[in-house]
C-alpha cells in the first residue's frame, strides 16, 4: 500500500490522508498521465512509478520536447539513481534551483520529496511561462482567469482555493471559451456537487483534460489544496492557448489604438488653441493699428493707460498660451515619431510659423502704437500750451483795441483849436508808435493760429475766427490810422506846436508801458520743459531780467519827472491843457499801477520757476530710478539667455537630474518677475510725468519686456525639449549611457555651441559613432537618404532633437502596421475580414466602436455582408493610407 508524509511528518497510506493531501496526489498524478499517454505509458503510483527514474525521464521529454541523457536500464540502485540525476539535472538546467530535492529520496521513495520535486515540473513546465499584461507565474494565472470569469455575476475568483469551491470558476472557464459545451443559465450556486462534476466531465470528453480533481474531496475541505488546483486551472489555460493568443492580439490592437486615439485628442487641442490665439491676434491688431488722434490731453492718457493694462494684463497669458502651442506641438511630433506615424500638419494658416508670423504682426502693430500714443501725448501737450498762448495774447490784443475804432474815426478836429489840432496830431503820431509797437504781437497771433492748424488743433475753427476777426480789425485799424493821419496833416500848418514836454512825455511813456505790458506778458507766459538744462535756461533769463529792473525804474521815474514838470509849467504860466496830455492817454497813475503789477509778478514767476526746477529734479530722479534697474535687469537677462543656451549643450547627470535643475533654474528666474514688475511701476511713473527721453540707460520698458518673454519663452522650450528626450528615450529604450554618448558626439561637432550641426558636420558626427558612408556614390546616397530624415524641410542643420530621433529609430524597434494587422487577423480566426460582433467580443467597448467607425467595407470575393476591412485601417493607422 503506497504511503504519503501525514501533516505531523509521519508516513501513512492513502486511505489516512486529509482530503487536501489527497486532491495533490490524485491531481499530480492525472497531471503526469495526461503528458504521458502521449509515450504509450502511464502511472499508479507516483512515489514507486518514478523511483527508478525511467518514466520521470520520459515525462520530461514529453513536457519539454527535448531529449534527455541516454538512461541506464540496469536495476541496481546505482542505476536508478543515475537516471534521477540526469532528470533533476535537466530541470536544474531549465533554470529551477532544486532545494533539499536529490536522487536517493526519489529513489527510496519519499512521498514528499516526489511531490516537491512533481510541484517544481508543474511551475515550471506548465506555469511559469503563462503571462498576462506583464505579469507572470501564479499572479498571471490568477489575472487570467479573474479576466476571463469577469462577467459571470456568480463567480469572484481571488486565490486558488476557495474561490473555487461552488465549482462556478470551472464552469465559468468553460462556458467563456466554448459556450455550447455547458448551459450555464441552469447552474446554481448552492449546487457546487453537480456544478464540479459537470466542469470535470465536460472538462475530460470535450477539452482532452483529464479530471484531476475530485469533486467530494473539494466540497469536503474547508480550504481545497492550492497547488492541485492551480496544477488543474493551468491545464485548462493551455487547453484554450489559442484564444489566449486572440487576447493577446487584442492587448496589441488596443494598445495602438490608445496611441492613435490620445494622439487624436492632442491634436484637436493644438487646433483650438491655436484658433483661439489667431483670433485673439486679429481681434487686437486693429486695436493696435487703430490711430485716430483723441481732442484732448485726458482722453489720450485713456488710451495709454488702456495700452498699459495690455501689455500687463492681457498680453503676458497670450504669451504662455503661444509657449505652451509650441511645446505642445513639439511633444505631439515626438509622440507621433516615437509610435511610428506621421507628422501633423494642423490645419491651413495654423502652422507655428503661421502663428509666429501673427504675433510677429502683433508686437509690429504694438509697438507703432506705444510710439504713436507717446507723439500725440507730445502734440496734444504743445496744442494746449499753444492754445492758452494763443488765448493770452489775444485777450491782450482785443484788450487794447477795445475803442481804438471809434476813436481814430472821431472827426473831432474838424472843430478843434489850432492848439488841439496840433495835439491830435502829435497824439495820433504817438498812436502810430503804438500801433506799429503791437504789430509784432498780432503776427505772433497769426503764426500762434497757423501752427495750431499745422498740428490738427481740434478747435481751429474758433481760433481761425477769432484770429480772422483780430486780423480785420487790424487791416481795419491800419486803414483808419491812415486816413485820420492824411486828414490831420492836411490841417498841420493850421495847427501851432504843441508843448514839448507832453510831446516827450508821449513817447517816451509809450514805448515804456509797451515794455511793462511785455514784460507783464512775458512773466505770465505759460511755459513747458523737459529737462533740467531747460529749465535753467529759463531761471537764467528771469535772472537777467530782474537785472534791468533798476534801469527801468529809473527811466520810470525820468518819465514822471516829465509829467510833473509839465504840471508845474502848466501851475505857473496858467496853461489852459484840460488837465489831460493831449498825446497820449497814457498817464502816471495808469504807469505806477502796471509797475506794481511788474513788480508783484516778479515773485510769482519766481515761484514758477522753482515749482518746475523741483518737478524736473523729480523727473530726473525718476530717469535715474528707472536706469538704475534698467541696467540691472537688462544684463541679467542676457546673461541668463547665455546660460540656458550653455546648459542646453552641456551634459551632467541623467536627463532627469538636467530636467530637475533646468525647473529649478525656471523657478529661479520666474522669482525674479517681481523686479520687472516694479520696474514696470517705475516706467508707469515715467509715463505719467510725460518723460520722454532717458540719457541715463540704453534699455528701454519695451527692451526689458521683450527680453523677459524670449527668457520665459527659452527656459519652458528647454525644458520640454529635455523632456522630449526623456519621451524619446524611455519609448526606444536609450540607456543614459547612449544618450550621453549621443550628446557628447553631437556637442564635440556643434564648435559654435549653436545646439545645431551642419550637413558636412553631421556627417562626421555619424562616422564618428560608426556608420559607414563611404566618399563614393553609395555613400552619398545613403546619406542624403539620412539628411531627408533628419532634415525634411531641407534647412541645411541638424537638430539634437532631430539627431536623437533619428539614433533611437536606428537602435530601437516600434510597432508596424504588420504587427497590428497580424494581431487583427488573429481576432478574425485567420479570416482576411473581420466583423463587428468579433471586434465588440474582443475588445473593450469604446476601442471597438473606434474601429468600427473607421473600418472600411471588405470587398474581397471571400467577404460576407458586414465584413469590415481591418488591412487598410492598420496601414492607415500607420500613415500608408487614409482613415
Amino acid at each position: 500500500s503506497p504511503t504519503l508524509l501525514v501533516p505531523g511528518g509521519e508516513l501513512a497510506p492513502p486511505s489516512v490522508l486529509p482530503k487536501g493531501q489527497r486532491s495533490r496526489l490524485a491531481t499530480f498524478t492525472a497531471w503526469c498521465n495526461s503528458h504521458l499517454r502521449k509515450a504509450g505509458t502511464q502511472i499508479e503510483n507516483i512515489e514507486e512509478d518514478f523511483r527508478d527514474g525511467l518514466k520521470l525521464m520520459l515525462l520530461l521529454e514529453v513536457i519539454s520536447g527535448e531529449r534527455l541523457a541516454k538512461p541506464e536500464r540496469g536495476k541496481m540502485r546505482v542505476h536508478k539513481i543515475s537516471n534521477v540525476n540526469k532528470a533533476l539535472d535537466f530541470i536544474a538546467s531549465k533554470g529551477v534551483k532544486l532545494v533539499s530535492i536529490g536522487a536517493e529520496e526519489i529513489v527510496d521513495g519519499n512521498a514528499k520529496m516526489t511531490l516537491g520535486m512533481i510541484w517544481t515540473i508543474i511551475l515550471r513546465f506548465a506555469i511559469q511561462d503563462i503571462s498576462v499584461e506583464e505579469t507572470s507565474a501564479k499572479e498571471g494565472l490568477l489575472l487570467w482567469c479573474q479576466r476571463k470569469t469577469a462577467p459571470y455575476k456568480n463567480v469572484n475568483i481571488q486565490n486558488f482555493h476557495i474561490s473555487w469551491k461552488d465549482g462556478l470558476g470551472f464552469c465559468a472557464l468553460i462556458h467563456r471559451h466554448r459556450p455550447e459545451l455547458i448551459d450555464y443559465g441552469k447552474l446554481r450556486k448552492d449546487d457546487p456537487m453537480t456544478n464540479l462534476n459537470t466542469a470535470f466531465d465536460v472538462a475530460e470528453k470535450y477539452l482532452d483534460i483529464p479530471k484531476m480533481l475530485d469533486a467530494e474531496d473539494i466540497v469536503g475541505t474547508a480550504r481545497p489544496d492550492e497547488k492541485a488546483i492551480m496544477t488543474y486551472v493551468s491545464s485548462f489555460y493551455h487547453a484554450f492557448s489559442g484564444a489566449q493568443k486572440a487576447e493577446t492580439a487584442a492587448n496589441r490592437i488596443c494598445k495602438v489604438l490608445a496611441v492613435n486615439q490620445e494622439n487624436e485628442q492632442l491634436m484637436e487641442d493644438y487646433e483650438k488653441l491655436a484658433s483661439d490665439l489667431l483670433e485673439w491676434i486679429r481681434r487686437t491688431i486693429p486695436w493696435l493699428e487703430n490711430r485716430l488722434p483723441e481732442n484732448t490731453m485726458q482722453a489720450m492718457q485713456q488710451k495709454l493707460e488702456d495700452f498699459r493694462d495690455y501689455r500687463r494684463l492681457h498680453k503676458p497669458p497670450k504669451v504662455q498660451e503661444k509657449c505652451q502651442l509650441e511645446i505642445n506641438f513639439n511633444t505631439l511630433q515626438t509622440k507621433l515619431r516615437l509610435s511610428n506615424r506621421p507628422a501633423f500638419m494642423p490645419s491651413e494658416g495654423k502652422m507655428v510659423s503661421d502663428i509666429n508670423n501673427a504675433w510677429g504682426n502683433l508686437e509690429g502693430a504694438e509697438k507703432g502704437y506705444e510710439e504713436w500714443l507717446l507723439n500725440e501725448i507730445r502734440r496734444l501737450e504743445r496744442l494746449d500750451h499753444l492754445a492758452e498762448k494763443f488765448r493770452q495774447k489775444a485777450a491782450i490784443h482785443e484788450a487794447w483795441t477795445e475803442g481804438k475804432e471809434d476813436m481814430l474815426q472821431k472827426r473831432d478836429y474838424e472843430t478843434a483849436s489850432l492848439s488841439e489840432i496840433k495835439a491830435l496830431l502829435k497824439k495820433h503820431e504817438a498812436f502810430e508808435s503804438d500801433l506799429a509797437a503791437h504789430q509784432d504781437r498780432v503776427e505772433q497771433i497769426a503764426a500762434i493760429a497757423q501752427e495750431l492748424n499745422e498740428l490738427d488743433y481740434y478747435d481751429s475753427p474758433s481760433v481761425n475766427a477769432r484770429c480772422q476777426r483780430i486780423c480785420d480789425q487790424w487791416d481795419a485799424l491800419g486803414a483808419l490810422t491812415q486816413k485820420r493821419s492824411e486828414a490831420l496833416q492836411r490841417t498841420e500848418k493850421l495847427l501851432e506846436t504843441i508843448d514839448q514836454l507832453y510831446l516827450e512825455f508821449a513817447k517816451r511813456a509809450a514805448p515804456f508801458n509797451n515794455w511793462m505790458e511785455g514784460a507783464m506778458e512775458d512773466l505770465q507766459d505759460t511755459f513747458i520743459v523737459h529737462t533740467i538744462e531747460e529749465i535753467q535756461g529759463l531761471s537764467t533769463a528771469h535772472e537777467q531780467f530782474k537785472a534791468t529792473l533798476p534801469e527801468a525804474d529809473k527811466e520810470r521815474q525820468a518819465i514822471l519827472g516829465i509829467h510833473n514838470e509839465i504840471a508845474k509849467i502848466v501851475q505857473t504860466y496858467h496853461v489852459n491843457m484840460a488837465g489831460t496830455n493831449p498825446y497820449t492817454t497814457i498817464n502816471p497813475q495808469e504807469i505806477n499801477a502796471k509797475w506794481d503789477k511788474v513788480r508783484q509778478l516778479v515773485p510769482q514767476r519766481d515761484q514758477a520757476l522753482i515749482e518746475e526746477h523741483a518737478r524736473q529734479q523729480n523727473n530726473e530722479r525718476l530717469r535715474r530710478q528707472f536706469a538704475n534697474q534698467a541696467n540691472i535687469i537688462g544684463p541679467w537677462i542676457q546673461n541668463k539667455m547665455e546660460e540656458i543656451g550653455r546648459i542646453s549643450i552641456e551634459m551632467h547627470g541623467t536627463l532627469e537630474d538636467q530636467l530637475t535643475h533646468l525647473r529649478q533654474y525656471e523657478k529661479s528666474i520666474v522669482n525674479y518677475k517681481p523686479k520687472i514688475d516694479q520696474l514696470e511701476g517705475d516706467h508707469q511713473l515715467i509715463q505719467e510725468a510725460l518723460i520722454f527721453d532717458n540719457k541715463h540707460t540704453n534699455y528701454t520698458m519695451e527692451h526689458i519686456r521683450v527680453g523677459w518673454e524670449q527668457l520665459l519663452t527659452t527656459i519652458a522650450r528647454t525644458i520640454n525639449e529635455i523632456e522630449n528626450q526623456i519621451l524619446t528615450r524611455d519609448a526606444k529604450g536609450i540607456s543614459q549611457d547612449q544618450l550621453n554618448e549621443f550628446r557628447a558626439s553631437f556637442n564635440h561637432f556643434d564648435r559654435d555651441r549653436s545646439g545645431t550641426l551642419g550637413a558636412e558636420e553631421f556627417k562626421a558626427c555619424l562616422i564618428s559613432l560608426g556608420f559607414d558612408i563611404a566618399n563614393d556614390a553609395q555613400g552619398e546616397n545613403e546619406f542624403s537618404r539620412i539628411m531627408s530624415i533628419v532634415d525634411p524641410n531641407r534647412m541645411g542643420i541638424v537638430t539634437f532633437q532631430a539627431f536623437i530621433d533619428f539614433m533611437s529609430r536606428e537602435t530601437a524597434d516600434t510597432d508596424t502596421a504588420d504587427q497590428v494587422m497580424a494581431s487583427f487577423k488573429v481576432l478574425a480566426g485567420d479570416k482576411n475580414y473581420i466583423l463587428a460582433d468579433e471586434l465588440r467580443r474582443e475588445l473593450p467597448p469604446d476601442q471597438a466602436e473606434y474601429c468600427i467607425a473607421r473600418m472600411a467595407p471588405y470587398t474581397g470575393p471571400d467577404g460576407v455582408p458586414g465584413a469590415l476591412d481591418y488591412m487598410s485601417f492598420s496601414t492607415a493607422l500607420y500613415g500608408e493610407s487614409d482613415l
